[in-house]
């Protein structure tokens, strides 16, 4: 079985459950995830079968969509609902937040912007992510990392005495932390912030209209899923020989790393032209002919 898998994940699952169910489903054990989903979150997961789990890299970098739901008024030691109360702004400072506040802090973080991550993301700092660091009771802080934000649009701001709800849709580079803008505004606005809610609807170039749960999704095809990330070359008989044993050919067209395909749209490598010698050629790599086979 090859190819990738879009699922919408529910809520309550992490994405290493989502891989355990699919390995089960398929019955086979080659089965890895594109980009991590908490478990509160929901929406696309993309999951690479056989010879797809090694092309998953090139869906990791790919431009993020989520929808979300931001509370102002609270901060929380895990940047959502989730996490323990460490603060509580008092009513008189959230009636002195205004719409116009809200919106000209958001429109600050759009564009490449310095972001430190939540405490609790998946990054490893000396051989342990933050959760784990979290939970054994350690205070401590990620770095801050530079992450490109498209886009944040406000669609609805719902007040009460305890808390400002807005409901946002963002567009982002991988690695954007959905939380530390939760955090982040509501920290610049002086009142405290979570995220409530997490819904992914895209990981370029797969969109939430596509997906469906773990137990229907359907596998695409890995030549079909590949050729909507990279290039495409059609290999002829002979070329298909010389990369089954990892030699070269004729340079690629582009100097992107290219997805080699047969006549029939069977998946057969990744080229990337090289210097060698004195020649500039495509050479197998990540994927050779006889893994794809596998």
């Amino acid at each position: 079985m090859n190819g990738f898998l879009l699922v919408d994940k529910a809520s309550g699952m992490t994405s290493h459950d989502v891989v355990a169910k699919i390995r089960r489903r398929f019955g086979t054990k080659k089965v890895g995830h594109a980009g991590t989903l908490d478990p509160m979150a929901t929406g696309v997961l993309v999951l690479g079968l056989g010879n797809a789990t090694k092309l998953l890299q090139y869906v990791v970098d790919g431009t993020k969509g989520y929808s979300a739901t931001i509370s102002l008024g609270k901060s929380t030691l895990t940047d959502d609902v989730e996490g323990e109360v460490l603060t509580v702004a008092p009513s008189s400072a959230l009636a002195s937040v205004t719409d116009s506040a809200i919106y000209e802090t958001l429109l600050k973080m759009v564009g490449t912007i310095s972001q430190r991550p939540s405490s609790v993301s998946a990054i490893k700092v000396g051989g342990k992510t933050g959760h784990e660091r979290v939970r054994a009771g350690e205070d401590f802080e990620l770095p801050s990392r530079q992450v490109t934000i498209t886009s944040i649009d406000i669609h609805e701001i719902v007040r009460s005495d305890i808390a400002i709800e807005l409901t946002i849709s963002v567009v982002c580079s991988a690695g954007t932390y959905i939380r530390a803008i939760a955090r982040d505004l509501g920290a610049a606005l002086g009142v405290g912030g979570h995220l409530t809610a997490l819904r992914r609807t895209l990981v370029s170039p797969f969109s939430l209209s596509e997906c469906a749960p773990w137990e229907s999704a359907e596998a695409i095809p890995t030549a079909a899923g590949i050729s909507r990330i990279l290039p495409i070359r059609e290999l002829d008989p002979t070329e298909i020989i010389e990369i089954s044993f990892g030699r070269t050919i004729a340079a690629n067209e582009t100097d992107k790393t290219t997805a080699a395909l047969t006549a029939d749209g069977t998946f057969v490598a990744l080229l990337e032209n090289r210097e060698i010698g004195e020649k500039i050629l495509a050479a197998p790599t990540l994927v050779s002919m006889k893994e794809s086979a596998l």
